[in-house]
């Protein structure tokens, strides 16, 4: 089979047949034209609308881009207002609490004075009434001696007489 193949190729060689790879006849021009019209066409019928898609996409998301640029730098600003507004709450709070604590110190600082001096005020009375008390006692010891030594006295007295 391979030897029938070479000798019709060496026969075609010998004979010198037309239509080789190197002819140059009416054909190549022809094939050149069409050639031109096919990629005319192509251009108008498949390039140009792929070309057009292609940029409209680029277009599209270069324009997607700078809106998702411009709203990230809106959210970063939000951000950076929120975060300052929630440092300045958070100073406020810890002032609020702050004054808050001095206050309720103040308060507990009155109500301890005042428990103080409520304590002293009855400390006195009770010492006033102890030394009342006292005095009382003393004077009903005073009389109890007086009237004692005055029955003692008396008792001697008669004693004495028998």
């Amino acid at each position: 089979m391979i030897n029938t193949l070479l000798l019709s190729v060496i026969e075609d060689v010998k004979s010198g047949t037309q239509g080789g790879i190197f002819d140059f006849n009416a054909t190549l021009p022809l094939m050149m034209v069409q050639f031109i019209i096919l990629m005319i066409v192509l251009n108008y019928l498949f390039y140009k609308p792929v070309t057009n898609v292609l940029d409209e996409r680029t277009n599209y998301i270069r324009n997607s881009l700078t809106t998702a640029s411009a709203y990230l730098l809106q959210a970063d600003e939000l951000t950076q207002k929120y975060e300052e507004a929630l440092a300045e709450s958070r100073k406020q709070a810890q002032n609020i609490i702050r004054q808050s604590q001095k206050e309720a110190q103040d308060i507990v600082a009155v109500n301890i004075k005042q428990a103080q001096q409520e304590a002293e005020k009855l400390v006195d009375e009770a010492s006033e009434q102890l030394n009342v008390q006292k005095e009382q006692a003393l004077k009903t010891l005073e009389d109890q001696v007086d009237i004692l030594s005055d029955h003692i006295k008396s008792k001697l007295l008669s004693c004495q007489f028998f």
